[in-house]
This record gives structure tokens, C-alpha cells and sequence, in this order.
């Protein structure tokens, strides 16, 4: 009969911090014990599992053998549900408590996150939710690391660990400044602005979502300037440096210097972008996120 392993939850908490930070004196530093006690039960972990989870190298530090990489991706998921199940001891019978750490897509954070927030505090005042904001591959590697439970995303090529559910679709328009000769005019072609240069949103993923959309009316646009910000795109735009291709539309269409755009609807047979809500495939949720999760759910779809 296997040997059952005997370990406590600050040895784990111990070894995840040594391996976060990949040095034994970083870990007992953000831990405020000694460095003999973080190495002591590190050792201890390793020697009840039977399995070398770090390599100790003198010149660069720690480094996670395959073992130590697979033990810390479901650790990080145990930790969670371990301080759950206490914040859930300790307020039986009461609404749910605790952190929740959750991402976003930076250009769909100003058009959700307000909402999401607010609606959510009402149901659960007793959660502190802390937003991730950031591009798509970085929002996606802090799913992977713990740093976010859930994810607002757009579903473009996410990667084959990150499971999403669609809660909304984000059809692409063109966006031109105030006079040009196709506002007003209704419903518009990207071909009708071939010839112009464009505005692009540069940002990973998102570069080559809109150059696919282009491609698909089947017009290689003229790129004259790039940003990474949603607000410099509009800006540009409504300064008549081009024209440009965007998902979400703001409820008004003044820039931040006063001026003004348009946008078209496009004729074009172009695919809506979905908005997902995404997690590490695998993952089970904690309370608080499956709560959080609903909420995104009736305020997408209504």
C-alpha cells in the first residue's frame, strides 16, 4: 500500500514562493521567515512525494524540474480552494468573501469592466475583485500563473489551454473622421477605402485580426501610423490621418481632444470577433469566480 504523503499547507505555501521567484532567499524575504526554513520544507515536500521538484543551481538559482512544473500548476489551484474553504468556514451562512483577481482584454476593460464591477459588488459587497488588465497573450499566461482566475477576452487564436465560453459578439466597423465623404452614407465597403491610409491598432492578436478582416473584403491596406491605444486610433483618425477598423464603439463620438469621427457599419460579409469569458482549461473555479462568471453572463447577454 502506497505510503500516504505528509505534508502542511505552509510547506506548499513555502515551496510555491521559492519556485515563483525561483531563489530560496527571495521566497523567506516575501514570507518573513528564515532562508533554513523555506530550504527545510522544500526538502521535506520533496522527500514525502519522492519526486525532485527543484534544481538547485549555484550561479542562476532554482529551476522547476518537469515534475516541479506539473506539481505547481495544480498547486496553484489547490491554494485557492484551501483559502476558500477556510474564508468559507468562517462565514457560514453569510454571502461570499475574499479576493478575486480577474482579467481583461485592455481595450474591452473601459466598455465592461464599469458595469461588471458595480453589479457584481451589489450581489457580493463582501469580494474584492482585482482587475488584470493587459494585451491577449499576457492576459493569457496570468490565467496560466495564478495572477487571474478568469478572463475578458476576444476569442482571437487563444491557446489550446485556455477554455472559453462566448457571451457576445463584436461585429468590426470603420471608423473615419467627421466630413469624410462616406459619412452619412449609410453602410460602407472596405474597398471604398482601399485607397486611403489606415489607422491600425497594434496590438498582439489584435494587428492580425484586422489585417485578416481587411484581407477577407479582399483589400491589403496602407498602414501610415500605428498604436498600441484604442483612444490615439480614434484621435487619429478624427485628425485626418486615415481610417481605421474597430469591434467596440463608445456611446459617444467626440475624441479626447474635442473632435469627432464616425463610424460605418460595414457591407462587407465580415465575421463578428466573439467576447469570451475564459479560464485554464482544467480549472475549477471558486465560488467567488463561478459568481463573478454569472454576473458576466447576464450583463453580456442582456
Amino acid at each position: 500500500m502506497a505510503k500516504d504523503a505528509n505534508f502542511t499547507l505552509v510547506q506548499l505555501r513555502y515551496f510555491l514562493a521559492a519556485a515563483e521567484l525561483g531563489s530560496m532567499t527571495a521566497a523567506a524575504h516575501r514570507i518573513n521567515v528564515s532562508q533554513s526554513a523555506v530550504s527545510t520544507a522544500v526538502h521535506h515536500l520533496e522527500r514525502e512525494l519522492g519526486v525532485q521538484l527543484l534544481i538547485r543551481r549555484h550561479a542562476k538559482g532554482l529551476e522547476l524540474t518537469a515534475a516541479g512544473e506539473r506539481f505547481l500548476h495544480e498547486l496553484r489551484g489547490f491554494l485557492t480552494h484551501a483559502d476558500e474553504l477556510a474564508e468559507s468556514a468562517r462565514s457560514l451562512g453569510a454571502d461570499l468573501v475574499g479576493e478575486l483577481a480577474v482579467g481583461c482584454f485592455q481595450t474591452l476593460a473601459p466598455f465592461y469592466l464599469p458595469r461588471l464591477l458595480r453589479e457584481f459588488g451589489e450581489r457580493q459587497p463582501a469580494v474584492r475583485v482585482e482587475v488584470v488588465e493587459g494585451d491577449i497573450p499576457a492576459v493569457q499566461e496570468s490565467l496560466r500563473t495564478g495572477a487571474c482566475e478568469l478572463a475578458l477576452l476576444y476569442d482571437m487564436d487563444l491557446d489550446a489551454d485556455i477554455e472559453c465560453e462566448v457571451l457576445a459578439m463584436a461585429p468590426p466597423y470603420a471608423l473615419v473622421p467627421e466630413g469624410h465623404r462616406l459619412a452619412g452614407g449609410g453602410r460602407a465597403r472596405l474597398a471604398d477605402l482601399a485607397d486611403e491610409p489606415m489607422i491600425l491598432l497594434d496590438l498582439p492578436a489584435s494587428r492580425d485580426y484586422f489585417r485578416s478582416v481587411a484581407a477577407k473584403a479582399g483589400v491589403e491596406p496602407r498602414i501610415s501610423h500605428r498604436t498600441r491605444s484604442y483612444e490615439t486610433v480614434r484621435a487619429l483618425v478624427a485628425a485626418g490621418y486615415g481610417w481605421s477598423l474597430l469591434n467596440q464603439r463608445p456611446a459617444h463620438d467626440r475624441t479626447y481632444d474635442g473632435s469627432s469621427v464616425v463610424a460605418l457599419p460595414l457591407a462587407d460579409p465580415l465575421p463578428a470577433l466573439p467576447v469570451v469569458l475564459a479560464k485554464l482549461r482544467g480549472v475549477r473555479l471558486t465560488g467567488r469566480a463561478q459568481a463573478f462568471a454569472t454576473a458576466c453572463r447576464e450583463a453580456l447577454r442582456s
